[in-house]
């Protein structure tokens, strides 16, 4: 398939995959006489394993890594179990953050009366 039909039954932009064959991250396989890029189904596997990794925010380095483990029968669970906890632990890192931010935000929110005076605990706290 072309890189377009590719694309619309992978989920992605034409542009994206462009990225992803330009990066050596999923390489079409092979090109039309005319130097179209053309996709076939385990491409299109690829693009897919790619675009549901990069859902769970895995970097194009990480899921670089996850797809060659993808593509290795003789991988070990341990090593996609390690990249998916690195990944994990960053997920809970910024929960953590915007859960402090939230009740931070929130008290001053809370705080701050919303009339016509002038203090205000949101611009106290910023300055």
């Amino acid at each position: 398939m072309n890189i377009s039909a590719a694309a619309k039954a992978a989920d992605l932009t034409v542009k994206t995959v462009r990225y992803y064959a330009d990066i050596g991250l999923v390489e079409p396989a092979g090109r039309t006489a005319a130097g179209y890029r053309h996709y076939d189904a385990s491409a299109l596997r690829k693009l897919v394993f790619v675009r549901r990794a990069r859902a769970f925010g895995f970097s194009v380095d990480e899921c670089r890594d996850l797809l060659g483990l993808y593509q290795d029968q003789s991988r070990t669970s341990a090593e996609v179990k390690r990249i998916a906890r690195a990944r994990l632990e960053q997920i809970e890192a910024k929960q953590r953050e915007l859960q402090s931010l939230h009740d931070t935000l929130a008290d001053l929110v809370n705080r701050c009366h919303g009339d016509a005076r002038p203090d205000c605990p949101i611009i106290d706290h910023l300055a």
